[in-house]
């Protein structure tokens, strides 16, 4: 698989170098320069899960790893389903959240940290990645334990759940959690100051598992064809998918899907307030806010990392921008959304339910919708109790760490401490 990089397009990598890297000069992000068509998709489906994505990934990785060699790593990091759940008769919820972690990070992160048990060859790597949320769980437990292998995790102090917190700020060992004093757009750029000084990248083989990293955006791709597999044939061809958005890296591994041939009709990018891509794709002016904290935290994002990724893909294919659907949602919308979610028996937390409530408003007749929930409601318990006024149920993930101590630093937006913190691990 050859990757060039977005920002210097003369600047370009395998998908192993793409991997260990991260980024490219300039924070560019690598993006591959040819994505592969299956011309029977039907008989793509109807593999089992793990086949599947060993021939999609095989595909897309233009045979760089086998389809025998990514078998065995899909079947140690996807040990848990994608399972699509009925909420209506047009529409159907794709559950990402039982993996570990019960977040749909747990497909990248674990995929990835399969690749780089792979490709490091035993020499030291230190993972840096900053989290509104979801990513930082789900990396810290993919890595938790591996050899020459250290990750720190950046997250915005006070602006992420306390369970989401307790999943993965409570594990200790090769983890290194920072709570910093700001929002998730400073513990970002952190990160891309760290990958800029050449010196500390050597010197500690840095490597960031957001989802600027390829690996985990190809291992993405996966669960939309999982999705796909799971519906009559008859419903394929008038899929309409709504996308909870925050950093656009799921949306890109759903837009590659419909690249390799899934025949998903339109996408519907939904955010909440910090809604810089719904403004653009209204007005062509990229103009960022101040970030917001809301009650779907983990799209609090007002610079979305993977966006490049999104234009490149619908340039190259010869898409035009504007069927890409889009909503934006307060807080008050939301929590209506998740009663009415309720009411359908159905409990679902603030991100799905955007994506839910967007989905409702854009289906046309005949089409069939999906909207993605990324995450398990008790990972937001105090949120959806409250606007539930019940209580709901912690999964033993959840109530194993309830109750340890928070293990975390604590730090400014300063990346002088941040330098420092990282040498002395």
């Amino acid at each position: 698989m050859n990757l060039y990089n977005l920002k210097h397009n003369e600047e370009q990598v395998s998908f192993t170098q793409a991997v260990k890297q991260g980024l490219g000069k300039q924070q560019g992000l690598f993006f591959p320069d040819s994505i592969p068509a299956f011309d029977d998709i039907d008989a793509v489906l109807d593999l089992d899960f793990h086949a599947r994505c060993a021939k999609l990934l095989a595909a897309l990785l233009d045979n760089e790893l086998s389809e025998a060699e990514l078998f065995e790593m899909v079947s140690k990091a996807f040990t848990f389903s994608a399972p699509l759940n009925k909420v209506t008769e047009q529409i159907s919820a794709l559950e990402l959240f039982h993996g570990p972690t019960l977040a749909f990070k747990d497909f990248g992160g674990r995929f990835m940290a399969q690749c780089l048990a792979k490709f490091s060859s035993g020499n030291k790597t230190t993972i840096l990645t900053a989290t509104s949320g979801d990513t930082g769980a789900a990396v810290a437990h993919a890595f938790y334990g591996m050899e020459n292998i250290n990750v720190v995790v950046l997250y915005p102090k006070g602006k992420i759940s306390p369970l989401q917190e307790k999943l993965f700020c409570t594990l200790g060992g090769n983890i290194t959690t920072v709570a910093v004093e700001s929002d998730f757009d400073a513990c970002q750029s952190m990160v891309k100051q760290a990958f800029d000084d050449q010196e500390l990248k050597q010197a500690i083989g840095l490597n960031s598992a957001n989802s600027i990293n390829i690996s985990r955006l190809v291992a993405q791709v996966c669960y939309y064809f999982e999705a796909a597999a799971q519906l009559p044939k008859a419903q394929r061809e008038q899929l309409v998918v709504a996308v909870p958005s925050g950093n656009f890296g799921n949306l890109t591994a759903g837009l590659i899907a419909k690249a390799m041939g899934l025949p998903i009709k339109r996408f519907i990018a939904a955010t909440n307030v910090n809604d810089t891509v719904p403004r653009y794709l209204a007005s062509g002016n990229w103009e960022p806010k101040p970030t917001q904290a809301t009650l779907s935290n983990a799209m609090d994002v007002s610079q979305p990392n993977n966006w490049p990724r999104v234009e490149e893909l619908f340039k190259t294919k010869g898409w035009p921008l504007s069927e890409l659907g889009k909503g934006v949602m307060t807080d008050e919308q939301t929590a209506q959304t998740v009663k009415a979610l309720d009411d359908l028996g159905y409990v679902c937390e603030p991100h799905g339910a955007i994506a839910y409530q967007q989905l409702t408003e854009q289906l046309e007749e005949g089409e069939q919708g999906l909207f993605l929930c990324t995450a398990h409601p008790a990972k937001f318990k105090e949120s959806v109790e409250e606007i539930l006024q019940r209580e709901i149920d912690l999964p033993k993930p959840l109530a194993d760490r309830a109750d340890l101590d928070l293990l975390s630093k604590e730090m400014p937006a300063d990346f002088a401490q941040l330098r420092k913190l990282l040498m002395s691990i």
